[in-house]
């Protein structure tokens, strides 16, 4: 009977321990107020590495401008593993998102489907773009309003070395493409 609570025990550990990317329903600025990047505008791909088959699939994100300060965004390719979290309009996840700067970093606050995902943004000087969203457990605070989710991400980003990102939805290296 020890074994088969033991067993229960572990398996709902490791499922509340998968990392998942930080949503909330709480952005880092209360309105944006960056001008949209030309630069960042249109079609970019990576690859990424399939979990359940282990091969590399394409990964596409689209960026448009919505308005002066905000982005439509959509993502296209490896995204069948992502039905579950309903997030999915037919092939693709779209949402709309605006730039906010934050521990000397560019982030983004995409909204998909009523959550926020904040996601640094990492544009290289050979012209790769990254997206990296933070994992879900960055803070253990509990957020209840826009400043504080600066405050706790500001901390996280002054006492980590590297800070936590969601690897199975980060997107290295991506290139620009037509």
């Amino acid at each position: 009977m020890k074994t088969f609570f033991t067993i229960l025990l572990s398996f709902a550990l490791t499922i509340l321990l998968c990392s998942c990317p930080y949503s909330s329903q709480y952005k880092l600025d209360e309105t944006p107020n960056i001008y949209v990047e030309d630069k960042l505008l249109g079609s970019w791909a990576c690859f990424v590495k399939k979990q359940s088959t282990g091969k590399d699939d394409p990964v596409k994100m689209i960026l448009s401008k919505k308005t002066d300060t905000e982005y439509n965004i959509a993502f296209t390719g490896r995204i069948d593993e992502l039905k579950m979290f309903r997030v999915m309009n037919n092939d693709s996840i779209s949402g709309w998102a605006f730039m906010s700067t934050a521990a000397g970093k560019q982030f983004l606050n995409i909204s998909i489907k009523g959550n926020y995902y904040l996601v640094e943004l990492k544009l290289k000087s050979d012209g790769t773009l990254s997206l990296l969203p933070l994992v879900e457990h960055f803070t253990n605070k509990m957020i209840k309003n826009d400043a504080q989710l600066r405050e706790c991400l500001e901390f996280h980003y002054k006492t980590r070395v590297r800070p936590l990102y969601d690897d199975e939805f980060c997107l290295w290296d991506m290139v620009k493409v037509n």
